[in-house]
């Protein structure tokens, strides 16, 4: 059986290196996280100064100034509450109820080890643990 010519498989050659060569250029793009746009370090989404608030309480923690992250903690509720549930129809407690309550559950996790250590620094391991996990859920609702 002779072989084909290189003339015959030259275009289809073509035609899958450039397939192969355009999913390399879109794959990346895949996997890179939507860039959200910030002002002074905080990103400009919905949940984007609940985010800020969290990573300053968790940085005052790491720091050893437990009265400031617990200070800022309580503006971190406050703030919650007065937007997310009492905020009127585009707040989230009216818009995903699930959700809210997702965040809101996480956040208290979060931030009550900070409120209520009476000058004692909390777990360090389960305070980072709850940080993390109010973070992703954030992101839920972004």
């Amino acid at each position: 059986m002779p072989f084909p010519s290189n003339k015959k498989f030259r275009p289809l050659l073509i035609l899958i290196l450039a397939f192969l060569a355009a999913c390399s250029a879109v794959a990346p793009g895949l996997a890179q996280e939507k860039k959200v746009a910030q002002k002074n370090g905080v990103d400009m989404s919905k949940m984007g100064a609940y985010r800020a608030l969290a990573q300053h309480i968790y940085s005052d923690l790491q720091k050893g100034d437990l009265a400031g992250a617990a200070e800022m903690a309580e503006v971190l509720e406050r703030l919650w509450d007065k937007a997310e549930d009492y905020g009127g129809d585009t707040a989230l407690s009216k818009t995903n109820r699930k959700l809210f309550d997702e965040i809101d559950k996480a956040m208290d996790q979060f931030i009550t080890p900070i409120t209520e250590a009476k000058g004692k620094p909390p777990d360090a391991a389960k305070v980072k643990a709850a940080f993390n996990l109010y973070l992703e859920k954030l992101k839920l609702a972004d």
